[in-house]
């Protein structure tokens, strides 16, 4: 039997809550020539503001080269390295900024997003207001201008990300969290488990919160998601775990806190999901850093 579909909720703010991105402005103006951009363990946000760009890559799954013509807005939620090739003289122009997710790779928001994605300015709604705050505040110096920038590039990645939600398929999107979060009756489940990871999560219980029978639930989620409710669910709080281990928070707290009956059970999901015990993982985050 099914149940009225309310409302979607807030698909983004328990996300980024849990998971902060944080934008630091680091060019404005005109870029002449060839400019290179790589720098671990960060993404990149660039607004083409005027002019041309031949972007290229190396890395496999992008394009070699690309050419754009327009207003455009470049999103590389991860680290890819890639490389501008403008006029030599007079150049185009830009604003840009490096993104840096919290998890690093392991940020859930930008493990579900394509490497990169190209978008003309004048197709993503809601972007004007924001952009025109931004442009103004970078286009002469004043008191907190850096960081005030920075917040004002964090909601243009807001803006956009909302936009990816309503439009998943323009982004280019595959089956994962972004068109699970774009499906209203999927939402609402997601949105339930990503708050309460610690609760009782059944299949019952999700199809409930979607309003959906079991197995039209379960059909539905494997088709859009790209994986099993549990085993999504489990992931999840993986991810979880991983964010708080790193913020010191050992795991026999954390057991209970995302719903496991003791910590060893805990250990036993998350190696099978990471492939090492959460000591073994922490010590290799340590060697990394």
């Amino acid at each position: 039997m099914s149940h009225p579909i309310e409302s979607t909720p807030d698909r983004l703010s328990g996300l980024l809550e849990r998971f902060r991105v944080r934008a630091h402005l680091f060019h404005t103006g005109a870029l002449c020539g060839i400019s290179r951009f790589d720098v671990k363990e960060r993404g990149f946000l660039h607004v083409l503001r005027e002019g041309h760009l031949t972007l290229s890559h190396s890395a496999r799954g992008l394009p070699r080269r690309m050419e754009i013509r327009e207003p455009s807005l470049l999103f590389y939620p991860r680290h890819v390295i890639h490389t501008f090739h403008n006029p030599p003289v007079e150049g185009s122009q830009f604003t840009c900024a490096t993104l840096e997710f919290a998890g690093g790779a392991m940020n859930p928001v930008a493990r579900a997003l394509p490497p990169l994605i190209v978008l003309p300015l004048a197709r993503v709604e809601g972007l004007d207001a924001a952009l025109s705050l931004l442009f103004a505040e970078t286009g002469r110096v004043r008191c907190g201008q850096r960081l005030l920038a920075d917040r004002l590039f964090e909601v243009v990645l807001i803006q956009l990300l909302r936009w990816m939600l309503d439009h998943p398929a323009d982004a280019g999107i595959q089956a994962g969290l972004i068109t699970g979060l774009s499906d209203p009756r999927l939402a609402r489940a997601l949105v339930a488990m990503h708050e309460a990871p610690g609760e009782t999560w059944n299949l019952d219980r999700m199809a409930s919160c979607a309003g959906m029978s079991r197995s039209a639930f379960a059909s539905a989620f494997r088709e859009i998601v790209g994986q099993t409710p549990a085993d999504y669910l489990a992931g999840w709080r993986i991810s979880l775990a991983q964010a708080r281990l790193r913020d010191g928070v050992p795991i026999k707290l954390l057991a209970n806190e995302l719903g496991y009956a003791n910590p060893s059970a805990l250990s036993r999901v998350f190696a099978a999901k990471v492939g090492k015990s959460p000591r073994e993982w922490l010590q290799t985050q340590a060697s990394e850093h």
